[in-house]
């Protein structure tokens, strides 16, 4: 499947489960499988290959087909670089040609930090993350790093990573992404048991022990993308990217200049929308042929919902009623409160000390008075971060306790994400005639991020929050208010984007029109009289 360039994909004629994945741009090189063993196909001797792009199958919450936006950065020492090709869409690439625009240093997590800060600074194409590919050699035990569930966000969302040959090169691509949308390595844990493979010759993608050229996820890493997206991490990934790096092509499943439809290859369109699209023409009174809001051919409904909420802080998308298309997915706008009045929705996700506790440890937060004595004190016990020197412990302010060191109950020895760093807090005060059990420890993953702490967003007191291990006024944050003289006109949520999400029935910038929506009308004479069966796979979650 190749359009007027030089990559291709598709498959071994008469192999089933076969994948191919070629480029023709300097010579042929490439990676095919048979279903059983991977192979890659390579020059002998010639300057690093310029890569083809690989195509991953989609993945979904439920039924929806989630895309990757990527951007690709490659740094002065690896001036020409392979472009990968898997069901992610690359949107944009840039090539340092005369001089790096970071340092890229051995230390592959210092050289992240700096292109994130690049990347926030200075790249104007917007993508859900950005990959810098180094000619360099990083003094590190994997050929890259990433930032753990960064994906959609402009300073985390990103990784850094060592050229190769293709192969080994798309398996680093494909663990940095894994991390991006919050896959752990497959390390033993309290809570999955030992992560096992479902293919023990080959290995698993994010396997800690080096396989050659793995084609799977574990069980573990299925469970952790699912558990990231349901509890509001890659909202962005929901949304169909709306230009390509590569030449527009008719049958890529996305709609171009001159195309009226795209419903994908032949395999994609015999599954999904062939009937009302041939050669990506809309076919005789078809109005769409792919969307989360065409059926039959047809617009649904206004109203309609397209895509359930996964959490408190997630809103639900409707149909439009004029296009295919859900429309993005967005979620609530930071500070609306949550579980019933416990936390405050941050980044989509419903911030509160008690589920953070319980996601990393087992259980619920300590009590009140542990943060008050501990974090007050400044040591390895209690604190509110690291000094400048690196080496000692700030002294949580009165006021910044409840954002400092994470404090829980009756906790596991090891925490179910993360490395324990140091010893575990453990200590048993007697307070107002009961005990309080006062317990945490430095959970630090391979990004540096430390998990011991409090996350930006948890209320710290009323209409406070937390920031940077400190306790705010929700006012300081600075949150944009949507339109009209009150929140949407009490008839909307403001979403993340600034704007209104209406209640069905209402409509207007502001929610304040009201507009129901009509009871659909069945037609008239013998066809209304008409039964249809049709069946739809069954929903997963979001």
């Amino acid at each position: 499947m190749g359009g007027e360039h030089c990559y291709y994909h598709g498959r071994l004629r008469g192999v089933p489960g076969s994948w191919v994945a070629l480029s023709t741009c300097h010579g042929l090189r490439g990676m095919f499988s048979d279903g059983n063993f991977s192979y890659g196909i390579d020059a002998l001797s010639c300057p690093p290959p310029l890569p083809p792009q690989v195509r991953r199958g989609q993945r979904t919450v439920q039924t929806e087909t989630k895309y990757i936006e990527l951007m690709v950065v490659n740094d002065h020492d690896l001036f020409l670089i392979v472009i990968l090709n898997t069901r992610i869409v690359l949107v944009a690439m840039e090539t340092w040609s005369s001089q790096n625009m970071v340092s890229v240093g051995n230390d592959p997590l210092l050289t992240l930090r700096d292109f994130m800060k690049y990347r926030k600074e200075s790249i104007k194409e917007r993508s859900d993350a950005t990959h810098l590919f180094s000619g360099r050699t990083f003094q590190s035990s994997r050929s890259g790093t990433a930032y753990i569930g960064g994906i959609c966000s402009l300073t985390r969302g990103g990784g850094v990573n060592e050229y190769g040959n293709v192969g080994p090169m798309a398996i680093t691509l494909c663990q940095s992404l894994g991390q991006n949308i919050g896959m752990m390595w497959n390390k033993e844990r309290p809570t999955a048991g030992d992560c096992r493979c479902p293919d023990p010759w080959l290995g698993c993608i994010m396997e800690d022990t080096g396989y050659y050229l793995p084609r799977k996820f574990s069980r573990c890493s299925v469970d952790e993308y699912l558990r990231f997206l349901q509890q509001g991490g890659g909202s962005c990934l929901f949304n169909k990217p709306s230009k390509l790096l590569d030449s527009p092509e008719c049958g890529n499943g996305f709609v171009e200049v001159g195309e009226e439809c795209d419903c994908g290859s032949h395999v994609e369109c015999a599954r999904s929308g062939g009937a009302c699209c041939k050669k990506c023409t809309l076919t005789h009174d078809a109005m769409c042929s792919n969307g989360l809001c065409c059926r039959g051919c047809r617009y649904e409904l206004r109203g309609v919902t397209c895509r359930e909420v996964t959490n408190d802080c997630d809103v639900p998308e409707t149909c439009p009623g004029d296009s295919s298309q859900c429309p993005h997915n967005v979620h609530k706008l930071d500070g609306y409160m949550c579980e019933a009045g416990q936390g405050r929705c941050f980044g989509g996700r419903c911030k509160t000390r008690d589920g953070q506790c319980r996601g990393l440890w087992g259980h619920n937060s300590a009590d009140r008075f542990c943060y008050e004595k501990l974090n007050s004190e400044g040591t390895e016990k209690g604190n509110c971060g690291r000094d400048s020197s690196g080496q000692g412990w700030v002294q949580c302010n009165k006021q910044d306790v409840l954002c400092g060191f994470l404090l829980c109950t009756n906790m596991s020895a090891k925490p179910r994400f993360g490395d324990l760093q140091g010893d575990l807090t453990s200590l048993t005060i007697y307070h107002q005639n009961r005990y309080l059990d006062c317990r945490g420890g430095h959970a630090v993953l391979e990004d540096g991020s430390d998990l011991g702490y409090v996350e930006d967003g948890t209320p710290c007191g009323p209409n406070m929050m937390c920031l940077d291990r400190r306790c705010l006024p929700v006012p300081t944050f600075n949150l944009s208010t949507c339109p009209g003289t009150s929140i949407c006109s009490h008839h909307g949520t403001c979403s993340n984007e600034v704007r209104c999400i209406c209640d069905a029935d209402y409509t207007g910038k502001d929610c304040s029109v009201y507009d129901p929506i009509p009871d659909p009308t069945p037609p008239e004479g013998p066809e209304k009289y008409k039964v249809l069966f049709s069946s739809y796979p069954s929903a997963q979650g979001k």
